[in-house]
């Protein structure tokens, strides 16, 4: 089961429409909030795009004006609010995101499929570096979580354990793979340093 099409795809444009379905806001305010809930940390927002984002999800109908508000000499303010195509588009993006695996291209996956460019020994060096930095982050991140947990309900931290998760994840892997390379049990390390020794490509590699 596939993903399907949007007439939006930006995921700013669904935590905008999540962030609406709260209260009416101004562009303004449902930066605020976005920020002041920590999607920051799970969304990458680009406030600079935040109004493009709202002229688009208006243009398609799924938000609309409620309100222009003017105080004093200062700017107006254009309030939006969700419209009922908006609450439908919003219950089924976030509902098909829960339900479906999508493939995403995560560019340590990159690095690792390129990874016979460089020479093991040399690849082991920069996988230990690599280790050094995740246990870092996931230490941070344990702290950080510990103390969220003081003044938030676990409901609103979900994302961030699961970010926690896959750092923790990856570290392990990481170390299990480097393991096999020193060892020199993981299948085809020995062509692939000899290749790097000799500049010939080995026959099990063509």
């Amino acid at each position: 089961m596939a993903l399907r099409r949007r007439k939006l795809g930006n995921p700013l444009a669904l935590a905008v429409l999540t962030t609406l379905w709260q209260k009416p806001m101004h562009p303004y305010e449902i930066a605020q909030t976005l920020r002041q809930q920590g999607k920051d940390a799970s969304t990458k927002i680009n406030y600079g795009s935040l109004y493009t984002v709202v002229q688009n999800l208006e243009k398609h109908g799924f938000v609309e004006v409620t309100e222009v508000q003017k105080q004093g000499n200062r700017p107006e303010r254009t309030v939006y609010g969700l419209t009922e195509a908006g609450r439908e588009e919003m219950t089924e993006w976030l509902s098909d995101l829960m339900a479906v695996p999508a493939k995403e291209y995560p560019i340590f996956e990159t690095a690792l499929s390129l990874m016979g460019a460089l020479p093991p020994d040399e690849v082991v060096r920069l996988l230990e570096e690599r280790i050094k930095a995740l246990e870092v982050q996931a230490a941070s991140g344990r702290g950080a979580l510990e103390k969220l947990y003081e003044t938030l309900p676990r409901l609103f931290l979900v994302e961030t354990e699961y970010q926690l998760h896959m750092v923790e994840a990856q570290t392990e892997w990481v170390r299990g793979f480097l393991e096999e390379i020193r060892k020199g049990t993981l299948p085809g390390v020995e062509p692939w340093r000899r290749y790097h020794e000799t500049g010939e490509m080995p026959q099990e590699f063509t």
